[in-house]
């Protein structure tokens, strides 16, 4: 509902698609959680309804990311998209896979400072300052895994007006998020390739959206 209240200086593109995109949008919006909703075009107004996608299960895209999945699944039954794209569940669960299975090594004072501090917060900020090498490698897999949910969300619900990330993180990883990466995992859909492409695909800034 927000964002038809928002300006076009409160998002930023990261994908312009289309020139003039019309018909459905929808919101991924990885937080404390990961809300997922649909936005359905009738012909003269959008209309919001509710969802539960980060709930789905965790469609892995390649060797890395099906290990992350079978690693997870040592102690879930089920692997949703959740478990892997939210700030208190996800980002410290790559980080744990990475660290554990040898895949990078842990920068001592962040290993001490995940003890006493909000993990997901704490990952984010020694990957954007480049501080620690684990940090950097689990923010990537995360921004990989988030670009393909967000086209998967947009196939699921015909976004072709456009997808919306918004939610607690994006705004704070932004320069994460404008690599090609991002872009390229929501994109990469095979035969709709071309399909993808004409998708808008932008950040919500404005903190009060939700």
């Amino acid at each position: 509902r927000g964002i038809g209240e928002l300006q076009p200086s409160d998002f930023e593109v990261l994908h312009h698609g289309a020139p003039q995109a019309t018909g459905n949008m929808a919101v991924i919006s990885p937080g404390t959680g990961l809300g997922e909703a649909g936005i359905f075009w009738d012909g003269q107004r959008h209309i919001p309804f509710a969802c539960e996608g980060g709930h789905c299960d965790f469609a892995p895209l390649d060797e890395t990311q099906s290990a992350l999945l079978a690693y997870l699944r040592k102690d879930h039954d089920h692997v949703s998209g959740e478990r892997v794209l939210s700030g208190s569940l996800g980002i410290p669960n790559i980080y744990r896979f990475l660290a554990s299975t040898g895949r990078a090594q842990e920068t001592p004072s962040i290993a001490a400072a995940l003890v006493t501090q909000d993990p997901g917060a704490t990952i984010t900020r020694a990957a954007q300052d480049g501080s620690c090498p684990l940090c950097v490698q689990t923010m990537q897999l995360f921004v990989d895994i988030l670009g393909a949910e967000a086209g998967n969300l947009a196939l699921k619900t015909m976004a072709t007006g456009g997808v919306y990330i918004g939610g607690g993180i994006a705004a704070k990883i932004l320069p994460l998020l404008r690599k090609t990466t991002l872009r390229e995992a929501f994109c990469a859909k095979g035969r709709f390739r071309l399909f993808m492409e004409q998708i808008p695909l932008r950040v919500i800034l404005d903190e009060r959206a939700a």
